[in-house]
């Protein structure tokens, strides 16, 4: 096997593990392969081995794979902060936009999700905080606004609200992080019952994203290895 199919391996062992200790179903946790800065080959090769669901955090980097690989059953995820002026594009490949932190984002991607006859799936970026609960470090809408964000979304006729997302703060153990944005996910579901994504959890803390309650963990470097100059904080 490749280094990659072993990896891959060792992730979804490590998925089912986390879910079966947290008394969860290890299907209902998807792996999201963050293929940023990785060559479309490296996708091919993981798409062989049946992993599907790509991650990119650049609207270029994610047209240019989407049009090498258009020939493979591909579903993209966009994971980075998307500019208004690039949602067209992004909506034009059916990707799952999982960084929205704002009304206006969501109202671009709407436009673009009527003009494509395609509704937008889309998750709300929530900012976790930081070591001493300032927010901005991470990206995303105060806990505070995601709520009246997730019913501002919910009226807009070309996207779909489908759940929460966020990445565990600097200088603070993910669990209790982890475990405020699950409470969050739990009010915005009860307004809204289709937002039944959570997606947290990267390569070094899925273990403790699982246990709160997501249902997508975002890993790059336990599948691709770690990028030369990657920040300790990588997927």
């Amino acid at each position: 096997m490749t280094g990659l199919g072993a990896h891959l391996d060792a992730v979804r062992a490590r998925i089912d593990a986390a879910a079966r200790a947290a008394g969860r179903d290890p299907a209902a946790v998807s792996l999201l392969a963050v293929s940023k800065t990785r060559p479309a080959a490296d996708v091919r090769e993981l798409a062989a081995l049946g992993q599907l669901d790509f991650g990119e955090n650049r609207a270029q980097e994610l047209i240019g794979k989407a049009g090498e690989l258009a020939d493979l059953p591909v579903r993209w995820h966009f994971i980075g902060q998307l500019q208004r002026n690039k949602a067209a594009a992004v909506a034009r490949l059916g990707a799952v936009v999982h960084s929205v932190d704002r009304t206006s984002l969501a109202q671009a991607l709407s436009r673009a999700g009527e003009a494509a006859q395609r509704p937008v799936d889309l998750l709300l970026q929530v900012d976790l905080g930081g070591p001493e609960g300032e927010l901005g470090a991470r990206g995303g809408a105060a806990p505070d606004d995601v709520p009246g964000l997730a019913d501002a979304v919910a009226e807009l006729p070309g996207v779909r609200l489908r759940g929460l997302m966020a990445v565990a703060p600097r200088g603070e153990e993910p669990g209790p992080a982890f475990a405020r944005l699950a409470a969050l996910a739990d009010r915005v579901r009860a307004e809204h019952p289709g937002a039944v994504e959570l997606s947290a959890g990267m390569s070094g803390d899925l273990e403790e994203a699982v246990a709160a309650g997501a249902t997508i963990v975002r890993v790059g470097t336990a599948l691709f290895g770690r990028r030369p100059l990657a920040s300790p904080h990588d997927t």
